[in-house]
């Protein structure tokens, strides 16, 4: 029987960790807990490879900060990043900074497992990404050229209006597109839908 796939939690909310503590260790993975990044970054270079939680906003040092202080140091973890609502921009810095996945606060535990599950075979392979890569692009050669634009405009993290001036038409239009790339994309949240910009390279 293979080890148990290592998970390290990195958030400075204790309920949280207790939380993901006893959802992951009843999944099936070993579970180790740090309440903040520099306890995380003191022992990451000896730890055996698996998948971080890392929240993006803790009092000693945020989680870009982490995330970029592990690849100075050559440390390949799978990072997958923790957002409160709102923090959208902050995963977008940390997608391009090279977080494997991100999700945001509440999640559902279905979505917490998937996320791990891209990171593992990630760590493994990088056939996961590419195989990833292409259906995100399948996805989005469903979105009209506007939609795909609108898209672009919310990977840069750019609000509606903004994105309304830059195209040349009106938010409420913005909105619309906004709605049928989601339904087309056939997901809840912009958080979803930046996610499959992200592994398409629409980012880039």
């Amino acid at each position: 029987m293979s080890e148990p796939y290592p998970i390290y939690v990195v958030d400075d909310d204790e309920a949280i960790r207790r939380s993901l503590s006893f959802m992951l260790k009843t999944s099936g993975f070993a579970v180790r807990l740090f309440e903040g990044g520099t306890s995380f970054l003191k022992e990451a270079a000896g730890l055996p490879p698996g998948c971080v939680l890392l929240d993006v906003r803790m009092p000693d040092i945020d989680g870009l900060a982490v995330q970029q202080e592990l690849r100075a140091r050559g440390v390949m973890l799978p990072v997958v990043i923790m957002t409160g609502h709102g923090d959208i921009d902050m995963a977008v810095t940390a997608m391009k900074a090279g977080a494997s996945d991100f999700i945001e606060k509440p999640f559902e535990k279905a979505a917490l497992l998937a996320c791990i599950e891209t990171a593992q075979r990630l760590s493994v392979a990088d056939r996961g990404a590419s195989a990833r890569t292409e259906d995100a692009r399948a996805r989005l050669n469903i979105l009209t050229d506007r939609e795909r634009e609108v898209l672009d405009g919310l990977v840069e993290g750019l609000p509606n209006k903004t994105i309304a001036y830059d195209l040349g038409i009106s938010p409420r239009t913005v909105e619309i597109h906004r709605a049928n790339l989601m339904q087309k994309l056939e997901v809840k949240s912009l958080a979803e839908a930046l996610r499959i910009a992200f592994h398409a390279g629409s980012a880039e």
